[in-house]
């Protein structure tokens, strides 16, 4: 089970901590120096697609040069995003790891990435009142 617990800061920010740990401000998209909650969302796409991509590619052989990508989303309406475009930006070693890197790629974005197939399928949220 994952979980991460959110909460404002005393300087009146906010603030994601998971239980290793680890830190990222929150805000608005006026502020500087934090995620916004979509930004944080497209993160998760990301990086759920090129942590599972990169070791997947390597173990082939094929270590890619640049390994790089950009996630974007446009709002269709005030509080709902359209599609999420993932853009991947690589430099590959031979044509060979080309042909590795996009099958690999297609079949993780297809299977193996939890956040994004979670968005697709349309996964519930439920929430817990004191």
């Amino acid at each position: 089970m994952a979980n991460v617990r959110v909460e404002r800061t005393e300087e009146g920010g906010f603030r994601a901590t998971n239980a290793r740990g680890a830190e990222v401000a929150i805000g608005g998209g006026d502020q500087e120096g934090v995620f916004t909650p979509v930004e944080l969302l497209l993160a998760a796409v990301g990086g759920c697609n090129i942590v599972t991509v990169e070791p997947l590619t390597a173990k082939r052989g094929h270590r890619l040069v640049r390994l790089a990508m950009t996630v974007g989303a446009e709002k269709v309406e005030q509080n709902r995003l359209g599609p999420v475009t993932v853009t991947y930006d690589v430099e590959l070693p031979s044509e060979e790891a080309d042909e590795v890197f996009r099958a690999v790629a297609e079949r993780v974005h297809q299977k193996y990435c939890t956040v994004s197939r979670s968005l697709e399928e349309g996964t519930e949220v439920r929430l817990e009142l004191p």
